[in-house]
């Protein structure tokens, strides 16, 4: 017998159809978005001029949303350094970058921002968050998305936990001319339940990746895994990077680079001329249309089986996809049918 999600889900499937169509009609149209790939430093002035040089490319490019890359405005040459500049989120070095965002009024993407915790005093090993944050043109903090998956692999010299803790929640956000924003940090694009959630649970339809992936694993799986991310989940995808060697005094930390802007279908859109360069690559995305003609072609969202696998299940998100599962097959034409037995 049907189960009792099932055939809540039935009963439902007017006002799920009415949900599906709801969040399509809002979705925005074309746009242009701009990617950012930088070298950090341990020079906080340093890093928010580069930053800052990437803003105004993205604005005469004719950019709303820039992204930048993990650790944007600080990576550490040695222990214990990213802890002793890590500032609340209202403080004065993040407000810099609120500035940014007012001065150029571009949406920006600050990939992840090393946050001081409250209790960090308290805490022996003074760890901090690996924060990802949302601004808006006004200088707004729109959305504050904490790294859930730390990257411990001794085999590249980092155990992120050491400094880090982890973040305990999904985070989306809505952003006017772009879309809804679905929220990760680097190690994450190995986790593709979290995206899953982003994108069918919370409607993001741009899966930001800011990242600074190391070389050994960029080499062999960046691109690879942000094309499966984007094509699984009928996303597009703004990964920003962090490129190149970032001291020559310290720890010698080298990032992969290679940041791109990726379609839904798996395509590399834009992308740096120079792989560790620094700059920005800016494509324009049609949230509305492009997504409209791969769902319809193809509505992974409501072919899910939640209640098989488990994921969302039983939240009203998997009701209405199986729902609109239930219509979608009630309105397949009868020459599909026919090719299709």
């Amino acid at each position: 017998p049907p189960s009792t999600a099932a055939s809540l889900a039935r009963r439902r499937a007017p006002a799920a159809m009415s949900s599906v169509a709801a969040s399509r009609a809002a979705r925005p149209g074309k746009v242009k978005v701009a990617v950012g790939q930088m070298t950090s430093t341990n020079d906080v002035e340093h890093n928010l001029a580069t930053c800052t040089r990437l803003a105004n490319d993205a604005k005469a490019a004719g950019a709303s949303l820039l992204c930048l890359p993990e650790c944007f405005a600080f990576i550490g040459a040695r222990a214990k350094e990213a802890q002793n500049m890590a500032e609340p989120l209202d403080g004065p070095l993040l407000q810099r970058y609120r500035e940014l965002a007012c001065d150029t009024g571009l949406w920006l993407s600050l990939g992840g921002f090393q946050e001081k915790p409250e209790g960090y005093d308290s805490d022996p090993e003074r760890r901090i968050y690996n924060t990802h944050c949302v601004i808006n043109p006004a200088g707004e903090l729109r959305a504050a998305y904490r790294k859930i998956h730390l990257f411990d692999a001794p085999f590249v010299k980092l155990v992120e936990s050491a400094f880090t803790l982890p973040g305990e929640e999904v985070v989306a956000c809505d952003c006017n001319p772009v879309g809804r924003l679905g929220l990760s940090v680097c190690y994450d694009v190995r986790f593709p339940e979290l995206y899953q959630s982003l994108k069918f649970g919370k409607g993001a339809d741009v899966l930001l990746v800011p990242a600074a992936f190391t070389v050994p694993t960029g080499k062999a799986h960046w691109e690879l895994l942000l094309r499966t991310r984007a094509i699984e989940n009928q996303a597009y995808v703004i990964a920003a990077a962090q490129a190149g060697l970032h001291n020559e005094d310290g720890n010698r930390r080298e990032s992969y680079g290679h940041a791109m802007i990726i379609d839904p279908w798996g395509q590399v859109l834009a992308k740096l001329e120079d792989p560790i360069g620094t700059g920005v690559a800016v494509a324009e995305i049609d949230v509305a249309a492009r997504l409209g003609e791969l769902e319809n072609k193809m509505p992974l969202a409501v072919h899910r089986r939640y209640g098989v696998y488990g994921g969302i299940s039983g939240s009203e998100e998997a009701l209405q996809a199986a729902a609109a599962l239930n219509a979608y097959r009630d309105e397949v034409d009868e020459e599909t049918r026919a090719l299709n037995g």
